[in-house]
C-alpha cells in the first residue's frame, strides 16, 4: 500500500497490509476494550471527547499539512477540517448524555421505558477526501454511545488512519477502544463476517455501499451508508443571482471539487442564464490554484491521478454528447493530478455531467425552462444526498426545500453542508441512515425496550 503525493506524484511512503487474521484479533481486542468501556458513565465517556478535542486542536496544524501532501487538500481547508472535528466533539461531550438518557413511555405497566445501549464494534470504512472529518463525523457520536471503533481508511491516506489512531491514544481512551486496520477494499469484505465486528458503516461510492449492504446483510449486521451525491442547486428567477453564483462556486470548489455535497448541478430558469453563467465562469476561474501547503491556495491537485483522469473522460464524453464548455477541460502539462476549474453547460440526459457525479472541480449547468421545469431536474437523478434553491422569497424556498426537493438535506440561500447539530445523510444511491445530531448517535445502539409490570 502506498502513499503518494498527488502535488508531484512521487511516493510519500509504503506501507504493509494487515493480514486478514491479525484484523480479525484487532476487532477482538477492540471487543474486549468495549467491554470495560461500556460501563462507563456515559457522562464520562462523553466526557472524553473534550480531551480528543484538545488533542486535535493542538495538533491542528501538523495534520493539516500531513492531508496536504497525502491527499492534496489545501492546508487551509485541512485545518478548518481538524477544528470542525474537535467542533463535534465537544457538540457529543455537552449533548451525548442527554441524547442517550431513557425515554419514559406510558403504558398500563408500573413502568416502560426505552433505553439506548451500544452495538458494540463498529467497522468503519472511510474515504480520503476529508481524512479526519469522515472519521470523526461517525466516531464522535458512536464513542460517546459505549461503542468500540474498528477503522479501514482508504489506502492513499494511511498516515491520517495512523495520526487518527495516535490522537485517541494520546487524549486517554482505553487502549484498543479505536484501532486501524491496513486493508484494500476486498479483504474488508470478509472482516465483516468476524463475529466481533457488530455494525459497519461506509462512506464510499454507491457500488462500494452496495457491496457492503451486501455483506452485512448476509451477516445480519446493521450498516449505514452514506454515498455519492449529484447535489443540484436552484437559481430562480427572484434570485439574487451574483450572490447565488459566489455560493454556488464556493460550494462546488469546496476540497479541490471532491466533496459528496459539493454543488454539482446548477439548474437555472432562462431570465438569469446568460448572468449567472458569466459570474460562474468569473468566479471558478478567479480560483488560485498551486500548491497545497500554501495558505494561498485555493484549489490544490485531485487526490489521485487515475481520479484527474476519470473526471477528465466525463467532461470530454459530455462535450462530445452535446455539453458546450466555457472553461478549463484540459490536462495541464505538469507532473501531478492537477485539473483546471471548469465550466459545462447544455448540459442535458444521457451525458456523465447530468448522470454521474463529477468528482472534482466542474461545474455543470443545467438551463430550465421554468421554475416547474428545474425542480423535476433536480430531481431526475438517482442520487439524494444534498439540494438548495436560491430565491428572494424564503417562504417560497422553504417550501420548495420542504415539499418538492428529493434529499436528505435541503438549504435555502445556503451551500449544503454538514453540521453537528443536525443530522446528515441520503436517500436513493446516496445511501441510508443518519449521522450527527441525537439520531447519529443512536444509529449504532440497541434501542431497548423495558417494560416493568
Amino acid at each position: 500500500m502506498q502513499s503518494v503525493n498527488p502535488s508531484t506524484g512521487q511516493v510519500i511512503k509504503d506501507y504493509h497490509e494487515t493480514p486478514i487474521e491479525t484484523a480479525r484479533d484487532i476487532a477482538g481486542r477492540v471487543g474486549d476494550a468495549v467491554e470495560r468501556w461500556r460501563d462507563e458513565p456515559v457522562e464520562r465517556r462523553s466526557a472524553a471527547l473534550e480531551k480528543v478535542a484538545q488533542v486535535l486542536l493542538e495538533g491542528r496544524q501538523a495534520f493539516a499539512d500531513l492531508m496536504a501532501r497525502e491527499m492534496g487538500k489545501p492546508v487551509t481547508e485541512g485545518v478548518a477540517e481538524v477544528e470542525k472535528c474537535a467542533k463535534v466533539c465537544r457538540y457529543y461531550a455537552s449533548h451525548g448524555p442527554a441524547f442517550l438518557q431513557p425515554e419514559r413511555v406510558e403504558t398500563e405497566a408500573y413502568k416502560s421505558y426505552v433505553a439506548f445501549e451500544p452495538l458494540g464494534v463498529i467497522l468503519a470504512v472511510m474515504p480520503w477526501n476529508f481524512p479526519f472529518w469522515q472519521v470523526f463525523r461517525f466516531a464522535a457520536p458512536a464513542l460517546a454511545a459505549g461503542n468500540g471503533v474498528v477503522l479501514k481508511h482508504a489506502s492513499n491516506v494511511t498516515g491520517c488512519a495512523i495520526a487518527l489512531e495516535k490522537v485517541f491514544a494520546q487524549a486517554g481512551l482505553p487502549e484498543d477502544l479505536f484501532r486501524a486496520v491496513f486493508l484494500d477494499k476486498e479483504a474488508v469484505l470478509p472482516l465483516i463476517d468476524a463475529p466481533q465486528i457488530a455494525a459497519v458503516t461506509l462512506t464510499g461510492s454507491p457500488g462500494a455501499g452496495r457491496e457492503i449492504a451486501a455483506r452485512a446483510g448476509r451477516a445480519l449486521k446493521k450498516s449505514v451508508l452514506e454515498l455519492g451525491g449529484s447535489d443540484p442547486y436552484l437559481i430562480l428567477a427572484d434570485a439574487d443571482v451574483e450572490n447565488a453564483a459566489r455560493i454556488c462556486v464556493k460550494s462546488r470548489l469546496i476540497n479541490t471539487g471532491q466533496s459528496c455535497i459539493a454543488a454539482k448541478r446548477f439548474i437555472v430558469v432562462p431570465e438569469r442564464r446568460d448572468e449567472f453563467e458569466k459570474l460562474v465562469v468569473q468566479f471558478m476561474s478567479a480560483a488560485r490554484q498551486g500548491d497545497p501547503l500554501d495558505p494561498r491556495t485555493e484549489l490544490g491537485p485531485l487526490a489521485r491521478a487515475d481520479l484527474r483522469d476519470q473526471l477528465h473522460e466525463q467532461v470530454v464524453r459530455s462535450v462530445e454528447k452535446g455539453a458546450r464548455l466555457l472553461l478549463g477541460g484540459s490536462i495541464p502539462n505538469r507532473p501531478g493530478a492537477w485539473y483546471p476549474a471548469s465550466v459545462l453547460t447544455d448540459v442535458a440526459p444521457d451525458m456523465p455531467a447530468y448522470d454521474e457525479e463529477l468528482f472534482g472541480p466542474v461545474a455543470a449547468i443545467l438551463p430550465a425552462k421554468d421554475e416547474e421545469d428545474a425542480i423535476r431536474l433536480a430531481n431526475d437523478t438517482s442520487f439524494g444526498l444534498g439540494a438548495a434553491v436560491f430565491t428572494s422569497d424564503r417562504e417560497r424556498g422553504e417550501r420548495i426545500a420542504r415539499d418538492h426537493l428529493r434529499a436528505g438535506s435541503c438549504f435555502v440561500n445556503a451551500y449544503v453542508r454538514s453540521d453537528p447539530r443536525l443530522p446528515f445523510g441520503g436517500i436513493r444511491d446516496s445511501g441510508y441512515g443518519r449521522e450527527l445530531a441525537g439520531f447519529g448517535i443512536r444509529e449504532f445502539t440497541n434501542v431497548k425496550t423495558i417494560y416493568v409490570d
